[in-house]
């Protein structure tokens, strides 16, 4: 009897353990998720909290004014300063934004500037909508000076642009075209592409784009675009995309409304079966340049966010702005 006894009171201690066991887990447990939730709450109040201090290059562009304005609007601070070539900076020493001047800097002041923008911007993110031309030895500069950057300027030499912002490891979103809801359509035809391979095969592509006359370069969305599609099969090189600069061609043919000339974005993509029997036409028709200027001023809120939680991805682009799906 007495084994017995010593056997019962053996399998009640060995029960009563386990269940302090499971006690102890599920107190466990609970702590870990309330860290997490907790630690969730603190992250997402850090990036509640960040407000960019934006200065932008250069207010003297359309684009430039552009993004400028809506920084404004968007209640975040408009550093007020700009960088500019030699020429405009000996024709205008402050440029007006939406009631606020900006001061113009020249190259020779752009280094002793820039110390003192720093110092006083903790939240600093430059953006550039200045020429193609000058697309790589702004980024060197934004480099140098370690600040991060929105590139918003297509052109350039994109290969060595995204090389040597990776090699520096700085924090920038670069992506040939700023509009949100142009950049879903964009990235349709990528996962299209590589969902559905060849599914074009034989097919024929015409693409047309039309944008103001002082727009120099082929539209970098054109050619993302294109690239994507030639993945579902197509053979099309991007020499073959049609631009319209010339104003009457662009209402008469693309029907552009006339006050909209200088600040315009139309494109048709035309894709024909090869015995004609099929077309399928995708078309997107921008007017003016809010759209660009809204996502621009987005991506400087995605990228400040990053900075301020030292995210180990460093370089971005505009899909991933809209994946974050913190726009305003």
């Amino acid at each position: 009897m007495l084994g017995q006894a010593g056997c019962l009171q053996q399998r009640c201690n060995a029960v009563d353990f386990r269940r302090q066991s499971v006690s102890f887990a599920a107190a466990s447990a609970s702590q870990s998720r309330r860290c997490i939730r907790n630690r969730a709450v603190r992250m997402e109040v850090s990036a509640s909290t960040v407000k960019p201090q934006i200065m932008v290059n250069s207010v003297a562009g359309k684009m430039g004014q552009a993004v400028a304005e809506a920084t404004l609007r968007a209640g975040f601070e408009l550093v007020p300063y700009t960088l500019a070539n030699a020429e405009v900076a000996a024709r205008s020493k402050t440029i007006p934004v939406a009631g606020k001047q900006v001061e113009v800097v020249g190259p020779d002041r752009r280094d002793a500037v820039m110390a003192e923008v720093k110092s006083r911007y903790p939240q600093l993110v430059m953006v550039d909508y200045t020429v193609p031309d000058v697309v790589n030895e702004m980024a060197s500069f934004y480099i140098k000076h370690k600040t991060p950057f929105v590139m918003g300027t297509t052109g350039g030499d994109r290969a060595k642009l995204v090389k040597d912002v990776q090699d520096a490891k700085l924090y920038a979103v670069i992506a040939p075209n700023m509009g949100k809801q142009i950049v879903a359509f964009q990235a349709m035809f990528e996962h299209a592409a590589a969902t559905f391979p060849g599914a074009f095969s034989g097919y024929k592509l015409r693409v047309v784009e039309s944008h103001q006359s002082t727009k120099k370069d082929t539209s970098g969305t054109a050619k993302a675009v294109v690239a994507s599609l030639n993945g579902l099969g197509l053979n099309f090189d991007v020499s073959q995309i049609e631009l319209v600069r010339e104003p009457k061609e662009q209402v008469e043919r693309m029907k552009v409304p006339t006050d909209a000339l200088n600040g315009h974005a139309f494109h048709t993509y035309q894709l024909v079966s090869g015995d004609g029997s099929v077309m399928f036409e995708f078309q997107h028709n921008v007017v003016g340049r809010t759209t660009y200027a809204e996502g621009t001023v987005d991506a400087c809120l995605f990228l400040a966010q990053k900075v301020a939680g030292k995210a180990g991805q460093t370089l971005y682009n505009m899909v991933d702005v809209l994946k974050a799906g913190d726009m305003r």
